[in-house]
């Protein structure tokens, strides 16, 4: 890419002397940064799609909020979680704002089961009927926080656990909400929320929410989205698995069990003459709960075609077919009593017709599969491709939408990318990052392991990764494709650092919450986390925490996941190279994310280790290896542990190195 023209008004707010240097303590102007906001500056001025890639720490939050806050228009902004979506708008936003001087409003606008619902909440406080002491307790700490806060934001209570089941009794969901009909809309949250950002200028959301209300036209973004001048999408490499999720339809017990819980509750309070509703409530709660018991044991996903072989679930799914269409009749004949039997009614009618849609058998584009957890069960019906339903969203209105995140491209093409959602004739553009990643980072490729998919790679993987733990003084992920081999590598890491005498704290996913580990992990400063999915992306240690980062094998999807399963035969059905198109790409687009957690600022040195041998065997290896940073690569350990030895000498003392706001990204 040219660099970017010191002539152009938006480089004189990056430059070294301009507003966001004396904004910004520690600001630093960088190239990359400023030639991806004149492309973000041109696609919003021409109403264009514009896809661009730029590596960690270029800065890209900063890159595209002050070209479109400088437009002038409506902004959708939408993140890859709500930690991020709490970061741009509390910290980087308001930095911006102040920084040039305009006079612009932003609001947050988050999914309705994140704000107080004081309907539900009073229910539940009235009828009293809670499963614990503790969710009592909670309850009442949330009515306290309801009468004193202006947002009901559930984030803004710490003290009341995110996964505290109270949460359940507060919050409504699109289910159960009574939209215009409650009684208590004056007071609803939800809707104040909507009502900022309708008159701001500046809205934003996260992914969950930007596709539940672009598909369902249920959180107000039927209102908002048409006044939009431009929308931009962050961490956009989680765009099409959020909108696979949402663009399909979806049946679950859990969804049956609420409804049951909900029509027991407005039954007694809007039809208490009307006995037989608890009967049919107590068959359609018998035939959800049957229906997961018919699945069997096993959990996790399969496809539809391996359960409707099996008599048992068929008539399962009957039974409960039946308990909810006499649900649903009865309900209809009731609804007048009142809203919240009038919501219930609502709701049966829409679960059966999504059952009803499952049950009708496969379909060239449509994909249907199954579920299952240890006391829950959902069947799916996914679309096989997503990209015209999307298409279809881009078309709608002609506005500029950018696409962005550190991940996109497979050794600088988009294709993959592109091809998932759509964008074909969008524009690209692709910036590495800012960091000296040969001076910073060593790429390690152990010698003669076995192939990843034997029993025997699993201990090769610790025995090959000790040494560098060793010579690093813990401070290391070490990540797995699977949660079967990170709970193995586990058991096994713990004997041979016993074994080994090295009291490094040793801990697992699952432990605790994401975040609750990563601050154990930087507070411990020698500690080695074991992990799997949940922390291949989204995850920000900076400084002397994180030494060694360890891959087991490259991240490709299951071939029995059955949507993507799907997809591959499509491709192959269609005389097209599912590896190549598929596979490959998605892949290497996983493996730049894991890889991309250990360089997070411009003074962190690391080790790269990745235990696959495919990497050095497998005529793709070269393909993958050109998608990651560009790292020094060695196979030898001696080499590491001079590297690792040299890092620690380098190392300044005291606390790692602060953020730069919107120069290092938090994610991705």
């Amino acid at each position: 890419m040219s660099g970017a023209s010191d002539a152009s008004p938006l480089a004189a707010v990056f430059a070294a002397d301009g507003p966001l240097a004396r904004a910004v303590p520690g600001y630093r102007m960088r190239e990359q940064q400023v030639a991806l906001a004149q492309r973000i500056e041109a696609a919003i001025g021409a109403g264009r799609v514009l896809v661009a890639e730029a590596g960690t720490g270029t800065g890209k939050t900063f890159a595209y909020l002050v070209p479109a806050l400088a437009s002038g228009g409506k902004v959708l902004v939408s993140t890859g979680t709500k930690t991020l979506q709490d970061q741009l708008f509390g910290r980087d936003l308001p930095i911006i704002r102040q920084a040039l001087g305009l006079p612009v409003a932003g609001a947050l606008l988050k999914g309705r089961a994140n704000y107080v619902c004081p309907h539900h909440l009073a229910r539940n406080l009235e009828e009293g009927r809670l499963p614990s002491r503790e969710s009592v307790h909670d309850l009442q700490l949330i009515a306290g926080f309801a009468r004193r806060t202006q947002t009901g934001d559930r984030a803004e209570l710490a003290e009341v656990p995110e996964d505290a089941e109270a949460w359940t009794r507060a919050t409504s969901t699109r289910d159960n909400c009574l939209g215009q009909g409650c009684a208590r809309l004056r007071e609803c949250f939800v809707m104040r929320a909507r009502r900022e950002a309708l008159a701001a200028d500046v809205v934003v959301v996260n992914h969950h929410l930007f596709f539940a209300d672009v598909v369902l036209r249920d959180e107000g973004m039927a209102e908002l989205l048409p006044t939009c001048n431009t929308i931009i999408l962050d961490e956009a490499h989680q765009l099409p698995d959020t909108a696979t999720l949402f663009f399909g339809q979806s049946v679950t017990t859990g969804q049956a069990l609420e409804l049951a819980r909900d029509t027991l509750a407005e039954g007694i309070a809007e039809a208490p003459d009307a006995p037989e509703l608890r009967e049919l409530v107590c068959a359609m709660d018998r035939g959800a709960r049957d229906l997961r018991i018919a699945a069997g044991p096993r959990d996790g996903r399969r496809h539809a075609a391996d359960l409707d072989r099996s008599a048992e679930f068929s008539a399962a799914l009957a039974r409960f077919a039946t308990a909810l269409e006499r649900l649903a009749a009865a309900l209809g004949s009731l609804a007048e009593r009142g809203e919240g039997l009038a919501n219930c009614a609502a709701r049966a009618r829409s679960l059966g017709e999504r059952l009803q849609t499952w049950r009708a058998g496969e379909r060239e584009t449509l994909v249907r599969w199954v579920e299952a957890h240890s006391h829950s069960l959902a069947l799916h019906a996914t679309p096989l491709s997503i990209a015209p339903i999307f298409r279809r969203q881009l078309e709608e209105h002609r506005r500029a939408w950018i696409f962005t995140s550190a991940t996109l491209a497979v050794d600088g093409d988009f294709s993959h990318f592109q091809r998932m959602l759509g964008l074909e004739d969008a524009d690209t553009a692709c910036w590495g990052s800012p960091f000296d990643y040969a001076r910073q980072g060593l790429l390690y490729l152990p010698r003669a392991l076995p192939e990843p998919n034997t029993e025997a790679h699993c201990d090769a993987v610790v025995e090959a990764a000790l040494p560098v733990i060793r010579a690093s003084g813990g401070r290391a992920f070490v990540l797995f494709t699977t949660l079967r081999a990170m709970r193995r590598a586990h058991a096994r890491l713990g004997e041979a650092l016993c074994d080994a005498g090295l009291d490094f704290p040793l801990l697992l996913q699952g432990q605790g919450t994401r975040s609750a580990l990563l601050e154990r992990f930087r507070r411990l400063g020698n500690a080695v986390l074991v992990g799997a999915a949940s922390f291949w992306e989204g995850v920000d240690v900076r400084g002397e925490a994180l030494s060694v980062v360890v891959i087991d094998k490259l991240p490709f999807a299951p071939p029995d996941d059955p949507v993507f399963a799907a997809r591959l035969a499509a491709l192959k059905r269609a005389g097209r190279n599912p590896f190549v198109e598929l596979q490959l790409p998605a892949a290497a687009l996983l493996l730049k994310q894991g890889a991309g957690r250990l360089i997070r600022d411009e003074r962190d040195r690391g080790v790269l280790m990745i235990c696959d041998p495919r990497l050095a065997t497998r005529s793709y290896g070269a393909r993958l290896l050109a998608s990651l940073p560009p790292m020094r690569r060695t196979r030898e350990l001696e080499e590491v542990r001079r590297f690792l030895a040299a890092a620690a000498d380098a190392e300044p003392a005291g606390a790692p190195a602060a953020a730069v706001p919107g120069h290092a990204a938090a994610a991705g």
